[in-house]
């Protein structure tokens, strides 16, 4: 029997670019796009694609969106799932390949590092190089997890991972929570070396320090007052 695989997409104001993202698919994958309140025209991008499209009347993050999908991909009887960045920076040829050492090495979810190849890694610009390394300390504090990229969003895994990680964190503590989860849950995981294609849309869009100070406000708030 062929896996059900659902490629998870949060979206929110990617119009200009989620049309040409979801394309670059192909029709191989079943597709969730999750449109988090956008008020831009991403409804109109997508309307004639073949697509399970839902949307938050509110802006809720990432995370929800994120969550609101595995639960709808879950009730849908997907067998492996995929996390999809929504701008157009993951590999679509990567999806395959992490498939197949969720598989192969008999892991539950396979995440993706931008440092475990030279390329990669010099591909990534250099202050988001550094605001990375540091959240591999502090997430390797938090979590007990030392992963050589911490804060990546391309990640596979498979029903059993699917049904135990459930995200309270809405935003982009998410990241973070799903490393705490994996540990709670003594799922199994590998990292795997992907690329990211920093386009200048995209890092317009990017993660700003002042970003990742809410981020570790919100952790610190999950882990030790919740």
């Amino acid at each position: 029997m062929t896996d059900q695989v659902f490629v998870i997409i949060p979206s929110f104001n990617e119009g200009k670019v989620i049309r040409q993202t979801i394309k670059s698919l192909g029709d191989q994958y079943n597709i969730v796009l999750i449109d988090d309140a956008s008020t831009d025209d991403t409804a109109n991008a997508v309307r004639d694609l073949p697509i399970y499209y839902l949307r938050h009347d509110i802006n809720l993050g990432q995370g929800a969106a994120l969550q609101t999908g595995m639960d709808f991909a879950l009730q849908q009887g997907a067998d492996i799932v995929v996390h999809f960045d929504a701008d157009g920076q993951h590999n679509p040829a990567d999806i395959d390949r992490f498939i197949n050492v969720l598989k192969d090495q008999k892991v539950d979810v396979v995440l993706g590092s931008r440092f475990m190849r030279q390329d990669d890694f010099l591909a990534i610009p250099r202050l988001r190089r550094l605001l990375l390394r540091v959240a591999r300390i502090v997430n390797g504090l938090l979590t007990g997890l030392w992963l050589s990229d911490a804060h990546n969003g391309f990640r596979v895994m498979n029903r059993q991972a699917l049904r135990a990680i459930q995200l309270k964190e809405n935003r982009m503590a998410h990241a973070t929570e799903i490393l705490m989860q994996i540990r709670r849950r003594q799922l199994h995981f590998v990292e795997c070396p992907t690329h990211i294609v920093y386009t200048e849309y995209s890092q317009v869009k990017g993660q700003r320090w002042q970003g990742a100070i809410d981020i570790l406000i919100d952790v610190f708030i999950n882990k030790y007052f919740r």
